[in-house]
């Protein structure tokens, strides 16, 4: 099947994004924007995220995550240690975050190395969710090749009757990463594809630079 998509327009006209209104630090311009977004989206999901990755085999691998949490320190969501992503991120812990805002026509991308946090913020996290998805964190080996649909409903359903009454511990392969960011870069769409692109990159000292990137 072919289809051309050359005809898909849209010209961007909502916001404009100058260098002498943004604040010092990139935490606190994403902050406003991300309050934009959950402004504008409406409840759909605006911590969405692209995560990309370079695996051991050289190839690049993108993904949508979500979320959980941004501060100074930088940006925080969970997975399994084990799964495709935990082992890329192993090998090599740079990483790249992608946010896309289609209603306020705004991009984010943030570069930046992967740690895990702390076993402790792992917990409180894990137990925060919801039964089911603390049940799915324990029967799901994440990114491994399974037999069926049947298989894994099969498996919630044993851990549903062996854990579902009591507490259920956080498994070990199962946490959170904090992404410390090393520059952040801010995308406005704008008319006639002259987008504002205002990158934040840190210095030796631990500041920020901030420069304009041609569209």
């Amino acid at each position: 099947m072919e289809k051309d998509l050359g005809a898909y327009r849209k010209s961007y006209e909502k916001k404009q994004l100058d260098e002498s209104g943004v604040p010092d630090r990139p935490l606190d311009l994403f902050g406003q924007w991300f309050r934009d977004a959950e402004a504008a989206a409406g409840g759909e999901e605006p911590n969405a995220m692209t995560l990309a990755t370079v695996g051991p085999d050289g190839y690049p691998r993108s993904r949508v995550v979500l979320l959980k949490k941004f501060s100074e320190e930088g940006f925080v969501f969970y997975t399994n240690y084990e799964s495709e992503k935990g082992r890329a991120i192993a090998a090599d812990p740079r990483v790249c975050l992608s946010f896309f805002w289609p209603y306020t026509e705004r991009q984010v991308i943030v570069k930046g190395r992967a740690e895990k946090v702390s076993a402790a913020e792992s917990d409180a996290y894990f137990q925060s969710r919801p039964l089911g998805s603390r049940l799915g964190a324990v029967i799901s080996d994440q990114s491994r090749v399974v037999p069926s649909r049947e298989y894994l409903e099969e498996r919630l359903l044993k851990a549903e009757k062996e854990l579902g009454g009591g507490e259920i511990p956080r498994p070990e392969q199962w946490g959170g990463y904090l992404v410390r960011a090393e520059s952040v870069e801010f995308w406005q769409g704008r008319e006639n594809r002259l987008h504002d692109r205002l990158l934040y990159r840190m210095n030796d000292r631990g500041g920020w630079k901030i420069e304009r990137l041609a569209p």
